[in-house]
């Protein structure tokens, strides 16, 4: 697979989220570890998780250890694997989603995830969601004191605006915001200013949820038909044709699909072979 870089550090193109195997939903833990190894098989590189993936309480890092488990079993080489991971959600078990951008909890999310991951240093940490209640450079001046004890090599923020990533370059300093980590697919466009500022400042540009609502691309009167219609000149998925979009709009663009299936993330990865025509391009942009 083709690289691309975070912080300095290479990538394969395509990435994997881990999420659907911890949350609502989740496969056994067989499938899971499956789906991981079949990630690396095809060329991945960087996997996506966070503290607050899972399902039920007294869990927090479920998807954490089950990533670690994955590349402690893995019978290949595991030494170029960038795992990212963030801090800031809160899952009670109630089934809500709450946030603690709060210096004390963020240094203990980090602290733990180093457990539950089994590591010494955390390769990428993000800050997972604005707290209203926390002035934004207080909770991203935790991940600047986690960079500078060398608990973390590279830090990112994730669901943020172009005045919060001007915020955490001014924390962190310019050069050290290695990543933002936004939502972005056919369905939801509303991140395309933040992709462009990404690009604009060579910071890596982290698509969450690529794929959402790509699989009803083939329905009768779906607005993204297009992408089933390009999807067919080539004979692949729309998810690959999703992604390649995706990839085309800037060289610092990486998305993590989420995947708890191989067949998925193995169909995914091959989106970085494929290259479409500026008519194509176009034609998907405004779709």
């Amino acid at each position: 697979m083709r690289n691309r870089t975070i912080g300095g550090v290479a990538v394969g193109a395509i990435g994997l989220g881990g999420m659907p195997m911890s949350i609502e939903g989740r496969p056994e833990e067989d499938r899971s570890i499956r789906t991981i190894h079949a990630a690396l098989d095809a060329g991945v590189t960087l996997i996506d998780t966070a503290n607050a993936y899972h399902l039920n309480a007294g869990e927090t890092g479920h998807n954490e250890r089950l990533i670690a488990k994955a590349l402690a079993t893995y019978p290949g080489d595991t030494s170029d694997v960038l795992v990212a991971t963030k801090g800031g959600h809160i899952r009670p078990g109630d089934g809500s989603w709450q946030v603690d951008g709060s210096p004390a909890h963020l240094r203990q999310a980090a602290e733990a995830s180093l457990k539950a991951l089994g590591v010494d240093v955390i390769g990428l940490y993000q800050f997972h969601r604005p707290d209203p209640r926390i002035p934004y450079a207080e909770s991203v001046g935790v991940l600047k004191e986690l960079l500078d004890e060398g608990k973390i090599r590279l830090a990112g923020i994730s669901n943020a605006t172009i005045d919060q990533i001007n915020i955490a370059r001014r924390v962190l300093g310019e050069q050290n915001l290695a990543s933002v980590q936004n939502q972005f697919s056919p369905a939801f466009r509303s991140s395309e200013d933040e992709l462009a500022y990404c690009a604009e400042l060579g910071i890596a540009f982290l698509p969450f949820s690529p794929l959402g609502g790509i699989a009803r691309a083939g329905q009768l009167g779906s607005r993204h038909a297009a992408f089933q219609q390009v999807a067919d000149v080539y004979g692949v998925s729309p998810q690959q044709v999703t992604l390649a979009w995706m990839l085309a709009k800037a060289p610092v663009v990486i998305p993590i699909p989420g995947a708890s299936r191989p067949e998925s993330i193995t169909d995914s990865a091959q989106a970085a072979d494929l290259t479409l025509t500026a008519a194509e391009l176009a034609q998907l942009d405004q779709s």
